[in-house]
């Protein structure tokens, strides 16, 4: 399963508006996709699940699934500021 460690780059951490950015790419994907921080897992189509994980800027989180082009984007996305726009 492909899976890439990132840190989380968004000013304020996985909160409302990140984790909204990430789910809404996540479905565009029918392949599951999970974002582990610790021992917790949530669902990357799911903002709720996202945001309580509690991943802070500057967090260690892991994006998995069975899609490596699915799991790059949303790596991709969690890596970034999504609240510098």
């Amino acid at each position: 399963m492909p899976s890439q460690t990132v840190i989380v780059g968004s000013a304020e951490g996985l909160h409302a508006r990140p984790a909204g950015i990430i789910a809404e790419a996540a479905e565009n994907y029918d392949d599951d996709i999970v974002i582990t921080f610790g021992d917790d897992e949530a669902d990357a189509d799911s903002a709720m699940l996202i945001m309580a994980l509690g991943a802070e800027k500057g967090a260690e989180v892991t994006v998995s699934g069975d899609n490596a082009d699915a799991v790059a984007e949303i790596a991709r996305l969690v890596e970034q500021d999504l609240d510098a726009e």
